[in-house]
């Protein structure tokens, strides 16, 4: 009996110390992304003008799903856009690239959205897409959506994206300013 309390405890003390060397190594690992630089960066300008009834030909997004009445904050309402990003925060400056995809408000207490979009790119200096998404919470002055994915220059990349409002003029148009980080790129 003895000698099986022995091997007990040499198996617990070889099971601690792979538990042990896993942590380190995963620890190690985490150290490493953080301190890892982008291996592609740039900013853009997201020009979001939601359809108000009248202006057809200057909108770039639409609402599908009204706001339920419960609460001030657009909880429920969903929103489809095709919106141009620039290089500066000139909504008249040549696109050179289109955000296309979807936001919705998600929280009845406080203004929130979720993103889920593409940055669809066909300019000299980029071709090929950035897949982003993940919460806005726009009371935060800055906020951080996953870069999942992308096509073309942007295959397969990961990455960062940290948004900043930089304008909001009432409820039909809003400019958000991209600080894009990419920490994969093939």
């Amino acid at each position: 009996m003895r000698g099986e309390t022995s091997e007990n405890l040499a198996s617990y003390f070889i099971l601690f110390l792979g538990i042990a060397v896993a942590s380190h190594s995963a620890l190690a690992s985490k150290k490493l992304l953080k301190e890892q630089s982008p291996c592609k960066s740039f900013v853009l300008y997201y020009h979001d003008t939601l359809f108000n009834g009248t202006d057809a030909v200057n909108a770039t997004s639409a609402m599908v799903a009204n706001k339920t009445s419960l609460g001030d904050f657009n909880f429920g309402m969903l929103v489809v856009f095709d919106d141009p990003m620039t290089t500066d925060n000139h909504l008249l400056s040549p696109p050179v690239a289109r955000a296309q995809g979807f936001y919705f408000y998600d929280k009845k207490n406080e203004y929130n959205a979720w993103f889920a979009y593409t940055l669809v790119f066909n300019s000299s200096e980029h071709k090929g897409t950035l897949n982003i998404m993940g919460a806005d919470l726009m009371p935060e002055k800055t906020r951080d959506l996953s870069v999942v994915g992308g096509t073309g220059d942007f295959f397969m990349a990961r990455g960062i994206v940290t948004l900043q409002t930089d304008t909001l003029q009432g409820d039909f148009y809003f400019r958000l300013k991209m600080d894009i980080k990419l920490y994969e790129c093939y």
